[in-house]
């Protein structure tokens, strides 16, 4: 999964899942570029800082005008945060869509000509709450059900120059784990829930977007690779009595 002598450019890639995607890009020979609103606290050897807003059309126009070449396109940046439908109006849902949704779509676009000229690909990360209820984050999960969706549909429509593929992450442990899982004994709690039995590494996601941007992935589009550690245990299971000793 060599990637040298290529140009990756990783949105919001300066901490936690996009971080380490960019280090593992670095790491497999890319020349990377990271985008997001600030800069790392802990810069990335062999990595290029450019300030971006990704919501901002125009800004992203002029970063990506500016580049001599991009042959892969890492849309990661997104998020949100817990806030239960009822306890917000629609604009503050919006904007979550806009980051998660919009914001990806417009970066696609005006990296397209590049991607092109280079038969590169694009890197949607997606996840697990795309493809199940998320309360607290419906707006998030619905914008990530609808990243699935365009980065099939562009794969479509893009082919056969530009191949496109969706990362569907579950839980990473990253520097703001604590924030959604508490201390140790709650991540670790949360951890005995995943098949695997931890949660993911921001490595682990990276590790899979080196793949789906490397030629081993060369006949794979239009695809969504799951990095959830087997997913979740249904609840049926536990509170099920067939299987119980008496």
């Amino acid at each position: 999964m060599e990637l040298k002598g290529r140009v990756a450019v990783v949105t919001g890639g300066t901490r936690g899942v996009g971080a380490g995607i960019a280090r593992s890009f670095a790491a497999a020979g890319a020349e990377v570029v990271v985008c997001a609103r600030r800069p790392p606290e802990v810069p990335v050897r062999g990595v290029e800082f450019m300030a971006l807003d990704v919501r901002d059309r125009d800004a992203v126009a002029a970063l990506f005008a500016a580049l001599p070449r991009v042959d892969v396109l890492v849309n990661n940046a997104g998020g949100g945060p817990y806030r239960l439908l009822a306890d917000a109006d629609a604009a503050r849902h919006a904007r979550v869509i806009e980051l998660n949704l919009l914001a990806p779509l417009t970066v696609s676009l005006a990296a397209y000509d590049h991607l092109r000229r280079a038969k590169g690909s694009v890197v949607m990360v997606g996840s697990v709450s795309g493809g199940r209820p998320s309360p607290g984050s419906a707006a998030y999960g619905a914008a990530k059900a609808g990243l699935e969706n365009l980065a099939r549909s562009m794969a479509v429509e893009w082919a056969p120059d530009v191949r496109v593929n969706t990362l569907v992450v579950g839980m990473v442990r990253t520097e703001l784990a604590h924030l959604h899982y508490g201390d140790e004994r709650g991540v670790g709690a949360v951890s005995r829930t995943v098949p695997l039995g931890r949660l993911a590494e921001p490595a682990d996601v990276g590790a899979a977007a080196v793949f789906l941007a490397s030629d081993a992935a060369a006949y794979i589009s239009g695809a969504s690779l799951q990095v959830h550690g087997g997913g979740e245990r249904p609840l049926f299971l536990d509170a099920a009595t067939a299987h119980r000793e008496t």
